[in-house]
């Protein structure tokens, strides 16, 4: 028990920004890892849900809760994954070859292409919340609080099992110290229930917002192998941001299209 909740607590410590007990970085802290990694995804849809609940208790501006949504998750894992997103957008928009994008990857300096994609980021966020937000489509942001533990299965279960881009990284790293395929297992298992838990809230919204996150995972996995010649840590950040906020798009025409 001792070192699973030490595993717990690297996950946090690694993923998040919420305050954690210290645990050292050892083989055995990290082998189950990954397994831990959804449940901040757990905390960051109960804020969610929490938010919006509050919002409509207590009638405050939509475009104020709609602003909170879109900054949760930053509020939650002080943007790690924001940063993946926005060197991958560098990397891919520099047309170079491959060793120069792993470069570009590594690179600290924020780029013409990763400013406008952080841009557009949130912009969408706060389109699909606005639409989302409202007692009518509370089911809908139900399903999504679900979807960003869907998104770190998903992610976690790219860092265990696709090749990686380089030998020496993060990502390289951490599934060394990892028991892949217990960690791999445990994480299709939780997508089973998750799948399973938002279907039940509104069939035709789970189903497409979870069709619509393999489909991010197909592309995610064609877009790494193609252009990086595996995944990298911020391929990881890349893909987990893309994911949600696709989500939340296809739930924001979805369910405009289907109010019941």
């Amino acid at each position: 028990m001792k070192s699973l909740w030490n595993n717990f607590k690297v996950a946090f410590a690694m993923f998040s920004k919420i305050p954690m007990p210290r645990a050292d970085w050892t083989k055995e802290n990290m082998k189950y890892m990954f397994c831990f990694f959804p449940f901040i995804g757990t905390v960051i849809g109960a804020l969610t849900m929490a938010v919006a609940y509050v919002g409509l208790r207590f009638g405050y501006q939509p475009g104020f809760v709609t602003a909170v949504l879109v900054l949760m998750p930053v509020f939650v894992t002080g943007g790690i994954h924001v940063d993946g997103l926005l060197d991958t957008s560098d990397a891919l928009s520099s047309w170079q070859e491959r060793e120069r994008r792993l470069e570009i990857l590594k690179d600290s300096h924020a780029g013409a292409f990763a400013v406008i994609t952080a841009a557009v980021y949130f912009v969408t966020w706060y389109g699909a919340y606005s639409q989302l937000y409202g007692s009518e489509n509370m089911k809908a942001i139900e399903i999504l609080s679900l979807g960003f533990m869907v998104s770190r299965c998903l992610s976690g279960i790219g860092v265990l099992t696709f090749p990686k881009a380089k030998s020496d990284g993060t990502v390289a790293e951490f599934s060394r110290n990892s028991s892949d395929m217990t960690s791999r297992n445990i994480l299709v298992v939780y997508l089973i229930l998750l799948a399973a838990a938002m279907i039940r809230i509104q069939p035709v919204w789970g189903i497409a917002a979870f069709a619509g996150s393999l489909l991010i995972f197909a592309y995610y996995h064609h877009m790494a192998m193609k252009y990086f010649g595996g995944t990298t840590g911020d391929l990881s950040g890349f893909f987990l941001c893309i994911c949600e906020v696709g989500m939340a798009v296809l739930l924001a025409v979805v369910s405009n299209l289907i109010v019941r």
